[in-house]
């Protein structure tokens, strides 16, 4: 059933005359006419009688009417379930614990009018994550590209926000008591990081990370998530992670593990933002303000090479 035709019968029906249906619909009254005209072969029936003031309903009609307003509501639903500015917001996350999700979580909180829908694609080629955003799955991605030049024509990266590193060891580490550490006090430390995906924006991180402070970074062995990273340092005296400062972990109290700041210089890890190049989401605009207003790091702070300009300066390119 072809729902313009229902739509122009409904239309004529609460107007009483095609050319009404016609001006409101934006199209020729001829339109209107021939729409309802299939509309009458597929259902067998007439649905209009004409008047001297235009056209009534037949009792086929009337008993349509109210069905076919239904069908009517229904596609407008769906159309304005996945038009961007009449839908949700969709932003796609690393994780629903990460930084980004965080962050999000705080915006939402003081903004709790915006219509967010928060998901995580669970990939880590952050190619198929542009390519989600480009084909319209997602409106936005926390991913980032490390050679920009490869992202889709359509498709581009801003610096959303830093998130900086702390160290994260069990009560028993000997720098379980420091306030602070440099990352030179890091060097020879056994730190390891279960999850580094080959490809991955974070995999070329850790990287020039430990190129940059001659760090012992581990990801040997299989990833069976926090709960295990985290069992595992509670009972070493001497293995360490890194997380980032505003991801959320939780763990029993009994493992009495600490979060580190690193300092002089800060640890910064980028996060980006992919969005499309034109008619991005409207909701988009404000959060990337929030960015903006994030307060900064403790300088110095040590990016990787491949950063995307600073937050203020990706949010007045954003318009």
């Amino acid at each position: 059933m072809d729902t313009e035709a229902v739509r122009s019968f409904v239309r004529a029906a609460e107007l009483g005359q095609l050319q009404h249906a016609a001006d409101e619909l934006g199209v020729t009254q001829q339109a209107v006419s021939k729409r309802i005209a299939a509309l009458e072969r597929e259902l067998a029936v007439r649905l209009f009688t004409r008047t001297a003031r235009g056209v009534e309903l037949t009792l086929d009609g009337q008993a349509l009417l109210p069905h076919a307003r239904s069908i009517v509501a229904g596609v407008d639903r769906a159309v304005a379930a996945v038009r961007p500015g009449a839908r949700a917001l969709r932003i796609d996350v690393l994780g629903l614990r990460s930084a980004q999700a965080v962050v999000l979580h705080d915006y939402w909180r003081s903004h709790p009018e915006t219509a967010l829908d928060v998901v995580t694609l669970k990939v880590d080629n952050p190619h198929v994550a542009a390519a989600a955003v480009r084909a319209g799955d997602v409106d936005a991605s926390f991913r980032s590209v490390t050679d920009p030049a490869t992202l889709p024509h359509d498709v581009r990266m801003i610096h959303a926000f830093d998130s900086p590193l702390e160290l994260l060891v069990g009560p028993r580490h000997p720098l379980a008591a420091a306030r602070t550490v440099t990352p030179h006090q890091l060097r020879k430390l056994r730190i390891w990081v279960p999850g580094i995906a080959p490809g991955s924006e974070w995999s070329e991180f850790y990287d020039q990370l430990t190129t940059a402070f001659d760090l012992r970074i581990d990801a040997a062995g299989p990833n069976f998530g926090n709960e295990v990273l985290l069992d595992t340092l509670a009972d070493s005296a001497d293995m360490a992670t890194l997380v980032g400062a505003r991801d959320r972990y939780i763990w029993p109290t009994n493992h009495d593990l600490r979060r580190i700041p690193i300092v002089n210089p800060t640890l910064a890890y980028p996060l980006s933002l992919m969005l499309p190049t034109t008619n991005p989401h409207p909701g988009l605009r404000p959060i990337i303000d929030h960015f903006a207003s994030l307060t900064p790091l403790p300088e110095p702070v040590w990016r990787p090479s491949w950063t995307v300009g600073r937050p203020r300066d990706s949010v007045r390119s954003s318009s």
